[in-house]
């Protein structure tokens, strides 16, 4: 009897040691630890993600050391949750971060999107400034042609030059138009419908002698007007008419050695005279056309 109270004794102290190591390392682990110098510790605050103080390693290992084969499942749980905290602590600094730099990312896609939309827009007034600048110089130096070409004919605006002449010729006695002199004037005369700066020259040459002659040339001459104005509607006063008489023909320069011959009959000299208005028009037309286009 004496033997088995005292097997259970040895067994009960038995069992005893390892909650009285338990207690002791639980007592030991709650007291606080020696405060750290405060340089240390801001120091290591400002090192950490979550701004607190690091974990401190467990100094001091009690009855069984670091390693209790009896620890309790409280106990194990009461060692770990501060490091369960920490990592919950850095998971949601580490969304958070996340969060700022998809933010920030977003932002700055959206600020190089804006850049390129305003460079582009930049590029595209530059070029709408080069093509007006084009179109402006390209005006100039049209009004500057145009203005040339006004002064020119201005300056030349009496000066007449003969493009085609016509000889009629009469029988002497006749004042009527054959059929020859007649397809003779409208050759000349059609294609001036519409024109502008010419002027009709006709001079009229009978044989004869003093104001007979003269009034002769001066019907004969009155014969061709007439024709050129009643079947191509040449206006009278873009026509100059002149009874020349019995005055010689003019000769060419290498004949002028040669005596002057006098007609027999009568002979009517139709000259075509322009000047550059003519051409001013064709000038305006074809600015016309250009700007158009």
């Amino acid at each position: 009897m004496i033997n088995r109270t005292l097997i259970g004794l040895f067994l009960s102290a038995v069992l005893a040691m390892p909650v009285f190591a338990q207690d002791n390392s639980q007592s030991s682990s709650s007291q606080p630890q020696a405060a750290p110098a405060t340089g240390t510790m801001a120091s290591s605050s400002a090192t950490t993600a979550t701004g607190k103080e690091p974990l401190q390693p467990e100094t001091r290992e009690g009855f069984w050391g670091r390693l209790n084969p009896f620890a309790r499942k409280k106990y194990v749980q009461r060692q770990t949750q501060p490091i369960r905290d920490r990592i919950n602590e850095l998971d949601e600094l580490t969304a958070a971060n996340t969060k700022q730099i998809k933010d920030v990312d977003a932002r700055a896609q959206q600020g190089i999107q804006l850049a390129s939309a305003k460079a582009s827009e930049a590029d595209q007034h530059a070029v709408d400034a080069g093509n007006r600048a084009q179109a402006a110089q390209a005006t100039a130096d049209q009004a500057t042609t145009r203005l040339n070409t006004v002064q020119q004919v201005v300056t030349n605006i009496d000066q007449y030059q003969p493009t085609t002449q016509t000889e009629i010729l009469f029988k002497p006695g006749q004042t009527v138009l054959s059929k020859n002199a007649k397809a003779a004037l409208d050759d000349m005369a059609t294609p001036l419908k519409g024109q502008r700066g010419y002027v009709v020259e006709v001079q009229g040459f009978a044989s004869g002698h003093g104001q007979a002659a003269i009034a002769t040339s001066q019907k004969v001459a009155e014969s061709v007007v007439r024709y050129l104005v009643l079947n191509h509607d040449i206006p009278v006063y873009r026509i100059y008419l002149v009874g020349m008489g019995n005055a010689p023909l003019p000769t060419a320069a290498a004949d002028e050695a040669q005596p002057k011959k006098r007609i027999n009959g009568g002979r009517v000299e139709v000259s075509l005279l322009k000047n550059n208005l003519e051409q001013l028009a064709s000038t305006d037309t074809t600015s016309s056309q250009q700007q158009q286009k």
